[in-house]
């Protein structure tokens, strides 16, 4: 899994944008698919995300995924759900110690949020529909809910589809000219007529920003062009294969955890 300082830094976290690497689907899905929307063998998915939960140091059962739709819809999450059976939402935060939550993507942007007090993290799946929906800010909102503090928070982008394979046509263009006419400096004409290549990374930046987090941070990663590590709707799109695996990025509250303005330690009994 690939790791960020920002994160890392925090005490009584853990987190990790995995890559395709570490788990045991075999063929287009090889070998860390996380994907239950996949047509990928059930059990090698549900193999693949205890790995990812055990890398984060917590129960098998304790990893949290919606069921992820492009939307703006947020879940607090006090306890997991069975492998397949999330709300619809396309993030996840929690105040609990022991239970980890998580996104999947292949090409969209995955979104980790911590607050620096150790009151709440969270995971966001920011596609261009969430990412202009509002699916950013509802994750933060979502954490003050729990007492983070905007300030404290955060926020650190993964593996995204970069701006260089991001090819949208006129129709997608008109859409965020519609909502601020400075968006035009998201795309740049591409080789085809009509067409532009999107920066979605740099638009998630700006939300973010715009969200008022105490500090934000994008890894940079294309899924796209770094076949060896990440999955790719569009890549497997274009080479029309049948199939794409998803990756995950997940984030938990490891240890206890500062509360309230005090700054008193909060310990939660864990999930066993």
């Amino acid at each position: 899994m690939i790791r960020s300082n920002l994160l890392a830094d925090l005490p009584g976290i853990a987190h990790g944008f995995f890559t395709r690497d570490g788990g045991v689907s075999e063929g287009l899905y090889a070998s860390l698919n996380v994907g239950l929307g996949s047509k990928d063998a059930r059990d090698a998915v549900i193999e693949n995300r205890a790995r990812v939960a055990r890398a984060l140091g917590v129960e098998d059962r304790a990893l949290a995924m919606p069921y992820q739709v492009h939307s703006p819809d947020v879940v607090v999450v006090e306890d997991p759900w069975p492998h397949g059976e999330g709300p619809h939402a396309d993030a996840v935060v929690t105040g609990r110690s022991g239970l980890a939550v998580g996104v999947a993507t292949a090409d969209c942007g995955p979104i980790l949020f911590a607050d620096r007090g150790g009151r709440a993290v969270g995971a966001a799946h920011a596609g261009w529909k969430g990412a202009i929906g509002g699916v950013i800010e509802a994750t933060v909102a979502a954490m003050e809910g729990l007492g983070a503090r905007r300030s404290d928070i955060v926020a650190v982008l993964g593996p995204t589809i970069s701006a260089a394979a991001y090819e949208v046509g006129p129709e997608f263009v008109a859409r965020f000219l519609a909502e601020a006419p400075d968006h035009a400096r998201f795309f740049v004409p591409s080789a085809r007529a009509g067409h532009a290549m999107f920066d979605l990374p740099a638009f998630i930046m700006l939300r973010l920003a715009e969200a008022s987090v105490g500090r934000a941070e994008n890894l940079a990663l294309c899924t796209y062009s770094d076949e060896d590590r990440f999955f790719s709707y569009r890549r497997t799109t274009h080479r029309e294969e049948p199939d794409y695996g998803r990756l995950v990025s997940a984030i938990a509250l490891t240890a206890a955890r500062r509360s309230g303005a005090s700054g008193r330690l909060d310990r939660h009994a864990d999930l066993g």
